[in-house]
């Protein structure tokens, strides 16, 4: 089983910066697919972004359309925890960000998940 645990949200003003954790736990893979969604009230959980790595190499998939230079995703194979750096954030970015996985690699980003995380609320004010 894999355990899933988001921090690092919060309350930031417009134009400013948070930085998400997911930290990983329970059984290892050789190879890992994850990602961040978010779901803003009244809305459907949608992706944001996401990574692969196999063979000791990172692969990175899409961004979403309104996260693309602002956002970025990365990985810290030795804390076994993926980030999400968000800049320049706006009030529509304000949403509940979950971290997911799912133990292959695997170029479809945006589903198939297998893993979740209890999710992290991050609230942008204008």
């Amino acid at each position: 089983q894999v355990q899933l645990v988001e921090s690092g949200g919060g309350l930031a003003q417009a134009g400013g910066s948070l930085r998400l954790s997911c930290a990983a736990s329970g059984r290892t893979f050789s190879s890992v697919t994850m990602g961040w969604f978010r779901q803003a009230p009244g809305k459907e959980r949608g992706f944001v972004a996401a990574l692969s790595w196999s063979g000791g190499s990172t692969y990175y998939g899409n961004y979403a359309d309104s996260v693309k230079g602002r956002f970025t995703i990365s990985r810290d194979n030795a804390k076994n925890t993926l980030y999400l750096q968000m800049n320049s954030l706006k009030p529509e970015d304000t949403a509940v960000y979950y971290c997911a996985a799912k133990p292959y690699y695997s170029e479809n980003y945006s589903t198939a998940y297998d893993h979740w995380g209890q999710g992290t609320q991050v609230t942008v004010s204008s």
